[in-house]
């Protein structure tokens, strides 16, 4: 091989390198044109696709620009925009960073019954009362301490040399002097929840149910303060797995009906029973209405529950028909029950497919629950007895219900509570109230009905003060549908 051809190869070498470096310098141009388009279109600018290379400082700039206020939006979204305190988020954050947390206490604060005051006055009102209940948090707690807003009405506290009950009492009492909002005085109510690091630390999720816990003990005590107590674990883990396990335990037949019957006095003999629920867990044994039915309110299933019982008890009226049994059946229904627009018309299908009269049932409402929105229940009512089923108030007496509206709640029926049976025999001021409470209820147009009579002594005393029917024992514990079968005849007779 000659000079020239060797020249000839190494030209060719050196044009193949340039043309790859020339391909690699065209590929970065293209790369960096396509980053500084995204950066210019993210802002809302127009990017121009032939800009020269010499620009990259000012779109650098840019970059740096966008990167700045990314990390100002982020300090942003840790902290609550109403009151300037961290939110939950920020607070979690902050908490793991001290973990692991052997020592201190974590206060969880309620403002009690926070929504009426924004019911009451307005948003604004609340909102500015927010800040002046977070602005004296801030101004009595330690620099040390960590202070957010979890969610509308709840403030996190963590003092990291743990407090004690007497500076608790005084920290409260500090939050519930009078505050000034737009010219106006108002106090609220404080409840908290406690729990101290040093006997229950554990990973954040623990510490801040166990703090939940606690507080939700404080609202169901009616308590100031209450600490998450060893133990406490256990009654959350039991409420989860009767939530859990409520739908199977439908499908599975756990759960079943059984029918107190109601003694009349004129005439003598039986017309009425109340359907009553009960449930057998596989797992957790007999579990009472009175536990489960707060829950499946509190977890949104009470509607579920609501439509079996309707559907077991008209089926069951039905057989009973057939039977030649005709009595009418009392069923408790939720208040939020009142709420389902379309419960007269799933009430009237039930009853035309199983052609039962409208007066086969009776609703029976909670007064208590009536009270927290007596106007909406009025409404509800109206629309149930238009279709011809009779209404009672349950557990009359223990709602603190205004006179003004009792007068005028549309209701046949009133149900006076057991409570007021205790000591009937022998107190004079018992008597005298279930006396009252008797006529007041007959004067007003209802129907009486005594619950929780256990013996003939109250029974004959209830009977002289003028109720209609009772409800107990002394008549008639309650029954499944075959027992009242086997008894319909005795309890019907007009000779008891």
């Amino acid at each position: 091989m000659d000079n020239v051809e060797l020249l000839s190869i190494a030209c060719m070498l050196l044009i193949l390198l340039l043309a790859i470096a020339f391909w690699q310098f065209l590929l970065c141009r293209r790369q960096l044109k396509q980053l500084y388009s995204s950066v210019s279109h993210s802002r809302g600018e127009p990017y121009l696709l032939n800009a020269s290379l010499e620009s990259s400082p000012q779109s650098l700039l840019q970059v740096e620009q966008m990167v700045s206020q990314l990390k100002q939006q982020l300090h942003q979204a840790g902290f609550d925009k109403l009151t300037g305190l961290s939110n939950r988020l920020s607070m979690k954050q902050k908490l793991a960073s001290l973990m692991p947390l052997k020592q201190g206490s974590l206060v969880l604060l309620d403002i009690y019954r926070f929504r009426y005051v924004n019911d009451l006055f307005g948003f604004s009102f609340g909102d500015e009362l927010l800040k002046q209940i977070a602005n004296r948090i801030e101004a009595d707690v330690h620099s040390s301490s960590a202070i957010a807003r979890m969610n509308e009405d709840e403030f996190l506290i963590y003092f990291p040399d743990g407090i004690t009950e007497a500076e608790l009492d005084t920290f409260i009492e500090y939050l519930q002097q009078p505050y000034s909002v737009f010219e106006s005085p108002i106090t609220v109510r404080v409840q908290v929840g406690h729990l101290g690091l040093e006997r229950f630390h554990g990973d954040i999720s623990t510490m801040l149910r166990r703090l939940d816990l606690a507080l939700k003990k404080a609202k169901q005590l009616d308590r100031t303060i209450a600490h998450y107590e060893l133990g406490d674990d256990a009654v959350q883990l039991r409420e989860v797995s009767i939530i859990n396990s409520l739908v199977k335990a439908l499908q599975d037949g756990e759960l079943y009906m059984v029918y107190q019957p109601k003694q009349n006095f004129q005439p003598l003999g039986c017309n009425q029973v109340e359907a009553l629920m009960r449930w057998q867990h596989k797992t957790l044994g007999n579990i009472s209405p009175a536990e489960f039915i707060p829950l499946a309110e509190y977890a949104g299933m009470i509607d579920l529950i609501s439509q079996w019982v309707l559907d077991q008890v008209v089926i069951q009226q039905a057989k009973w028909r057939e039977l030649g049994i005709e009595l009418q059946v009392a069923v408790n229904l939720s208040t939020q029950d009142l709420k389902n627009q379309a419960l007269i018309q799933e009430i009237e299908a039930r009853l035309f497919k199983y052609q039962l009269p409208a007066n086969a049932l009776s609703i029976e409402l909670t007064e208590s629950k009536l009270m927290e929105d007596i106007d909406g229940a009025v409404l509800a009512i109206n629309r149930l007895r238009s279709i011809g089923v009779d209404i009672a108030i349950d557990d009359f007496g223990t709602g603190h219900s205004s006179l003004a509206y009792l007068k005028y709640l549309p209701v046949d029926e009133v149900k006076i509570d057991q409570a007021f049976v205790e000591g009937l025999e022998t107190d004079p001021q018992a008597k005298h109230i279930m006396d009252t409470s008797i006529r007041l209820a007959k004067g007003l147009g209802f129907k009486v009905t005594v619950e929780g009579v256990e013996t003939e002594v109250v029974k004959q005393i209830i009977v002289q003060m003028g109720a209609d029917k009772i409800q107990g024992d002394v008549f008639a514990k309650p029954l499944t549908p075959a027992e009242l079968e086997v008894k319909w005849p005795k309890l019907s007779s007009v000779i008891q």
